[in-house]
């Protein structure tokens, strides 16, 4: 690790805001609609539920909006990469409008309640760029504005941009925006207690019963929640039911860096479409602006050493600032679904009182907003124009069946390849703060050395369906190839889909899925 980077991964939006603190579930109660996850999805359906006079009660298996949404980069925008002339191409030209349409008015939705609650969160209308480097890309690029011209997207063709990056050709969308995501929720979470809602952290959902009258969410500690929904806004679905989610989606991670330059930032939000993937925008420290530097997508627990990825995003941004101080570094992870719309709606075409979302490929903050509005419209028994789009039973021949085996193939290399690996090292290779695969009496253990010299061991077999987890360098945690579940050294879920911790002693790939507890 370089001098320059923090020690520790912290995302500058959590350092920055004060949030409440919520307690743990410790009875069996009854609401109107349960909402599990707290992010935005779930805070913002929370929302517009109990300006509806509905009474809600959310729960966090964690803290609220420690998960993804609290490690985003905070573009609000209908720009989400190359994206309408693929839409075009798989489901056609009114399919893709009708995207475009559910992310502007999720920003707008956003404008408007920043407006109406007079929320101090730093927001701010932005230009949204995607920039090429590379002759191939540039070509992609200029089919992307042909899909914009087919759908009626503002925007237009530019031949740079205002950073030391020679590009070949760069696409601008106007009057997006950027904010501080957390202190935007924290306002609604206030607005959501005061209206006399319940939410609760340290509250975990393993499992769902229900019927054509009600639904009940069970809670790890033995608790239950009976309403006439369940919302499962746990960025992956807690419960998948016969949905298959875990086979429909892959888990892809990337970096960020927040730095003090020598210069002024230009404005505008800037994302590359060639590979590494690099994203720019600025943002506010009491006044003083910093610059978030994004980018090293990669899918999770696979590749090279993560903290190369940091030391890359670092580079990048020598090469354009002045870098002055690195301040800040996390990173992230999030779903992308067989054809790249989330998945939201009904978990089943039989399990109508079971909604999900998920799925949303690193664009959260539009799409959580999307998919906010889209479940509360169906609980509220309003119609939307956007639920055939995003139907989480929807299926599309070319590409989701090519990404389906693609998908399973990669999943069953690594399952496979994680059993046969036979690790070299043993705890007494490990070096302070360093931590590897390695063999403890003939058997595959992971072991984490802290800075007091004491050692962690855990059993690598993930607690979803047994793959091997593998070591995350930058963020000293314990990844999942397969699905990305996510553990602490310590062995703790970080992030789902996995709901057990990790073995400290042996573990079976079948234990979790007959588990009565498991979700399956």
């Amino acid at each position: 690790m370089t001098e320059k980077l923090p020690q520790f991964p912290e995302p500058y939006w959590r350092d920055t805001v004060d949030l409440p603190e919520f307690k743990t579930l410790h009875d069996d109660i009854k609401a109107d609609v349960i909402i599990v996850g707290g992010g935005i999805t779930g805070i913002t359906a929370a929302y517009r539920l109990v300006k509806e006079g509905v009474k809600v009660a959310l729960i966090e298996a964690d803290n609220v909006l420690n998960g993804t949404t609290g490690h985003t980069t905070a573009k609000i925008t209908a720009q989400h990469g190359l994206i309408y002339d693929e839409i075009i191409q798989h489901m056609g030209q009114s399919k893709a409008r009708m995207y475009y349409e559910a992310n502007t008015e999720a920003l707008q939705f956003i404008e408007q309640t920043v407006k109406e609650q007079k929320i101090d969160c730093n927001f701010k209308k932005q230009d949204a760029y995607l920039y090429a480097t590379t002759k191939q890309y540039a070509q992609k690029l200029e089919k992307e504005w042909e899909a914009y011209q087919k759908l009626a997207i503002d925007g237009s063709m530019e031949e740079s941009i205002p950073f030391s990056i020679r590009v070949n050709n760069a696409l601008s969308m106007p009057n997006q925006a950027q904010f501080h995501p957390l202190k935007y929720l924290a306002h609604l979470l206030k607005v959501i207690t005061d209206a006399g809602s319940l939410i609760f952290e340290q509250t975990t959902a393993v499992n769902v019963e229900a019927d054509s009258q009600e639904a009940t969410v069970l809670t790890r500690n033995g608790h239950r929640i009976t309403g006439s929904h369940i919302l499962a806004c746990s960025h992956f679905p807690f419960y998948e039911g016969m949905g298959f989610y875990s086979t429909r989606m892959y888990a892809d991670r990337s970096y960020i860096l927040g730095v003090k330059t020598k210069e002024a930032y230009p404005g505008g939000m800037y994302l590359n479409v060639d590979q590494p993937t690099r994203s720019l925008r600025s943002a506010s420290i009491n006044g003083e602006e910093i610059v978030l530097i994004g980018g090293e997508s990669h899918k999770t627990g696979q590749g090279k050493d993560t903290l190369e990825h940091y030391e890359a995003l670092e580079a990048f941004g020598n090469e354009i600032f002045n870098l002055e101080n690195i301040i800040y570094r996390w990173s992230t992870q999030d779903l992308t679904t067989l054809d790249k719309i989330p998945y939201i709606g009904a978990i089943t075409s039989t399990q109508h009182r079971v909604l999900i979302a998920t799925g949303y490929r690193k664009w959260g903050m539009t799409n959580g907003t999307a998919a906010a509005r889209l479940l509360t419209d169906i609980v509220l028994k309003k119609e939307n124009p956007y639920t055939s789009l995003y139907s989480p039973s929807r299926f599309y021949a070319d590409p989701s069946l090519k990404k389906f085996f693609m998908e399973n193939v990669d999943v069953a290399k690594h399952l496979v390849k994680g059993k046969l690996d036979i690790p070299y090292k043993n705890t007494d290779d490990l070096a302070v703060d360093q931590g590897a695969v390695v063999t403890i009496d003939g058997k595959r253990k992971g072991a984490y050395k802290d800075k007091e010299g004491q050692i962690h061991i855990v059993d690598t077999t993930c607690t979803h369906v047994g793959c091997e987890v593998e070591w995350n360098h930058g963020d000293r945690t314990w990844d999942c190839p397969c699905h990305g579940s996510r553990f602490s050294y310590t062995g703790e879920v970080i992030e789902g889909p996995a709901e057990k911790p990790l073995q400290r002693e042996d573990h079976t790939m079948l234990e979790n899925a007959t588990d009565e507890d498991s979700g399956y």
